[in-house]
């Protein structure tokens, strides 16, 4: 349907650094969906959040792509999702983003490595923000820990974006913030947002998940816990391009 956008969250449990088996768990979560515009996977989707870059790095067009191609090719549906990317001094964390014929469309690299655990050491920083585009929505890219400096989506913002997407490995410690942050990103911005993080257990941290959507005004549409599943929505472009002419509050954007 016209300006609408059907999704799919995919909050599930990576088995650790063991990309055969994470694969495995995905083909069986996805077998029975159809009638999806856009799947969206975890950060690090197939490793889970590891410090081993240079043994888990791969071309953009590695292992993982053509796995993830030939899905949106099945399931005719574009797929982001994300991988250890091979760099010439350091390697980043890369969300991927293809179209439903499994053609790559872009690639976002974070821009903020998560210094407290030592990301930053073993990953590159990106440099650029990145909008990709699915059925005619503009959709702002981020990674996890970005999510805590809202300078970055305000570029979105001036890109119009109609939705922002941050895929993560978000754990339990500290998921208020992440719940906080998400519903911040979608008023200030007014777009929905959509925040895609794992569950289960890696060598040190539990994740609950609460892979959620909010919308323009800040409203949570969905949000699970713990289960391991796609979770299912829709948003409609309309209703963003509504909710900025009615509250025009971007025009006064000052700073950036």
């Amino acid at each position: 349907m016209k300006n609408k956008l059907k999704i799919g969250l995919v909050q599930y449990a990576p088995i650790w650094e063991n990309k055969a088996e994470s694969i495995e768990r995905i083909k069986k979560l996805v077998n029975k969906i159809s009638d999806i515009d856009l799947l969206i996977f975890p950060e690090m989707t197939l490793t889970g959040f590891t410090m081993k870059s240079d043994h888990f790095s791969e071309e953009v067009e590695g292992a993982s792509y053509h796995f993830f191609s030939l899905l949106a090719k099945e399931k005719k549906c574009a797929v982001m999702y994300g991988i250890i990317e091979k760099g010439i001094r350091k390697n980043f964390n890369t969300l991927v983003h293809l179209n439903n014929q499994g053609k790559i469309i872009t690639t976002y690299r974070k821009i903020h490595p998560f210094s407290y655990s030592k990301e930053n050491i073993f990953y590159g920083k990106g440099k650029e923000t990145i909008v990709g585009k699915v059925k005619g929505l503009k959709i702002g890219l981020s990674i996890c820990y970005d999510l805590r400096f809202p300078e970055l989506y305000r570029f979105y913002a001036k890109e119009k974006v109609h939705l922002i997407v941050d895929i993560a490995n978000w754990p339990d410690t500290r998921i208020e913030h992440w719940r906080t942050l998400l519903k911040a990103r979608a008023i200030e911005n007014q777009c929905y947002v959509v925040g895609v993080n794992r569950v289960g257990d890696d060598l040190k941290l539990h994740y609950n998940g609460f892979s959620s959507l909010f919308d323009p005004m800040g409203k949570e549409i969905i949000a699970v816990e713990n289960d391991e599943m796609i979770i299912e929505s829709e948003i409609d472009k309309s209703y963003v391009n509504e909710v900025r002419k009615k509250l025009p509050f971007l025009k006064d954007m000052r700073l950036i």
